[in-house]
């Protein structure tokens, strides 16, 4: 099977995105799965620390193998905004295909410096590095209603992003144009800042570095289909995606619970099929169907 960091850089050449599905257990997964089997479309699982540590990180590994030799397909697994060197370095020892440093919140210098020793730590292991710059100013645990306008401050600079880039060789990196993680796109669709995307691939590309890297879209659930699209012709070639599986999920799990089922594999069976809905429209929206 062909590298998550090959997917990556063919996302980015062609011009579509492949999706990062968040799971917090294993009926989720199934949903996720199925639709990238019926689409045959690269799919990378995602765990935040949240989510890792309520299902394991080695189990969650477990999954990951298990599906990937059952199903042929390229199905890769992240770390999400890990926090810390040491968590992420047991998610690398585990056996994730990538690990996200989250050091948003830090000073540049700062991020900088964790980074690089994440950097080290897993290329000795042949594993993908997302660094992330700029702040998205939201709880991804939450579900949030009310609208937002993302502060100045808080954009991806794209000077500090090449900066990022240039002292740290991580391989992709997350960036803030206007997105919120938490968001339901049926109420709230914040408008992405694609002119601030674009300077942010233009300095990069131009860089006498030389550096072409793939940027990320935090936050794509929130996001409006007609900018999610052009945020891919502008360099995103990866997209997470975890509120509208959690909504999907919660609310068709609410209605079959309320039939008083008692057997969960009968009144999962539809939770199941609402993320797997979910995911197909969001491959396509991609474009990453018949990409495997």
């Amino acid at each position: 099977m062909k590298s998550l960091k090959y997917y990556l850089q063919k996302a980015y050449k062609e011009k579509w995105a492949i999706g990062q599905f968040n799971f917090s257990d294993f009926s989720q997964v199934k949903g996720i799965v199925q639709a990238a089997r019926n689409l045959k479309a690269p799919i990378i699982l995602g765990t935040s620390e949240g989510e890792s540590k309520f299902i394991g990180l080695e189990e969650a590994v477990a999954i990951r193998n298990v599906l990937r030799k059952k199903t042929g397909l390229p199905i890769f697994l992240n770390l999400d905004h890990g926090k810390s060197f040491e968590y992420l370095k047991e998610a690398i020892l585990a056996g994730y295909d990538m690990v996200h440093f989250d050091g948003s919140k830090l000073l540049l210098d700062e991020n900088i410096k964790i980074s690089k020793k994440v950097v080290k730590l897993a290329h000795g292991h042949n594993i993908v590095v997302e660094g992330e710059v700029g702040r998205f100013g939201t709880d991804a645990s939450k579900l949030y209603t009310e609208k937002f306008e993302i502060k100045e401050e808080d954009l991806t600079k794209p000077k500090e992003a090449l900066e990022y880039l240039y002292q740290t060789d991580a391989d992709i990196l997350a960036v803030s144009i206007g997105t919120f993680h938490g968001i339901d796109a049926e109420v709230n669709s914040p408008k992405l800042r694609l002119d601030r995307l674009k300077e942010i691939e233009n300095n990069i590309t131009a860089s006498k570095f030389g550096i072409k890297i793939p940027l990320v879209l935090h936050g794509g659930s929130g996001t409006l289909k007609e900018d999610t699209q052009e945020a891919i012709k502008l360099g995103i070639c990866k997209i997470n995606i975890n509120t509208d599986i959690r909504i999907a999920f919660a609310k068709s799990l609410k209605i079959e619970l309320e039939k008083n089922e008692i057997t969960p594999y009968k009144y999962f069976t539809e939770p199941i099929e609402a993320v797997q809905k979910v995911v197909e429209e969001k491959i396509r929206l991609f474009g990453s169907d018949r990409k495997a």
